[in-house]
């Protein structure tokens, strides 16, 4: 694996990545890899293994085989998971935004960072379900920003149930970014929560163009609740890891594929 990477949060995902295909790691080896020193790696391993997403070991850690499950897993575990491919997800997804717009960022690690790329528009309404989009969103100080009220979601921290899909019924928007937990051809979209499944269908209904995000890791997956089937799905921007034939048939379907290179791979 090459490494390049410079952010602290990127190594960790990095970490991740290699623990999820090797099933162990030692900190000797992580500090050749990345370069930094064995104190350094030892400080990622003790912060992962707090957010239960590994079991330390002397000289290493091993896969945490009680943590979060895949069909279910916290923020904290999905925000670390492909990390240079959501950002650069991000990035593409959000040049597809037209000064102007309404725009919905629904929840999820990729559509968060699609709320990380609107530097350069001044005037945008965006609608989330999202605590963690609201407050990116708001730090640019410039735009209208609408966070929908409900129950809030520990795993996800995002707001569903009746009352948040009664005020999003309001409004009509021009984009939604979605993200996505599951997809394929013959299952469409999919998510491990029968709540968030029904407020992404409405989301899906007031909005003129849907835009998915995820990375390639999603393919070929179904989850337990149905979200809607590629009919209603405008365009996908997914990372360069999607299988060309993959791509074919989607855009046999009149779907546009936009696909990305994440930094330093």
């Amino acid at each position: 694996m090459e490494v390049g990477i410079v952010s602290s949060q990127g190594r960790r995902s990095a970490i991740l990545q290699i623990l999820k295909e090797n099933s162990t790691v030692s900190v000797l080896e992580l500090s050749k890899m990345f370069e930094v020193s064995e104190v350094t790696i030892r400080k990622d391993l003790n912060m992962l293994k707090e957010r239960n997403l590994l079991v330390r070991t002397r000289g290493g850690a091993i896969v945490n085989s009680t943590g979060p499950q895949e069909d279910e897993k916290s923020i904290r575990y999905k925000r670390l998971a492909n990390y240079r491919e959501k950002q650069a997800i991000g990035r593409a997804a959000a040049e597809l935004i037209e000064e102007g717009d309404t725009v919905i960022i629904d929840s999820g690690t990729t559509a968060f960072q699609v709320a990380c790329n609107l530097h350069r528009f001044q005037n945008l309404t965006i609608l989330t379900n999202a605590l963690n989009v609201a407050q990116e969103v708001l730090s640019y100080n410039r735009f209208n920003v609408i966070l929908l009220g409900g129950n809030i979601r520990n795993s996800s921290e995002s707001v569903v149930g009746a009352l948040a899909e009664s005020n999003l019924k309001m409004f009509y928007c021009d984009k939604l970014f979605l993200g996505v937990d599951s997809f394929s051809l013959d299952n469409g979209l999919s998510t491990p929560s029968v709540e968030e499944a029904n407020i992404n269908q409405i989301m899906i209904q007031r909005s003129r163009k849907v835009i998915t995000v995820f990375d390639s890791s999603k393919v070929n997956k179904r989850a337990l609740a149905f979200i809607t089937s590629l009919d209603n799905i405008d365009t996908i921007v997914t990372d360069d890891g999607m299988e060309k034939s993959f791509i074919s048939q989607l855009k046999a379907r009149n779907i546009e594929v936009v696909t990305v290179r994440p930094d330093g791979l």
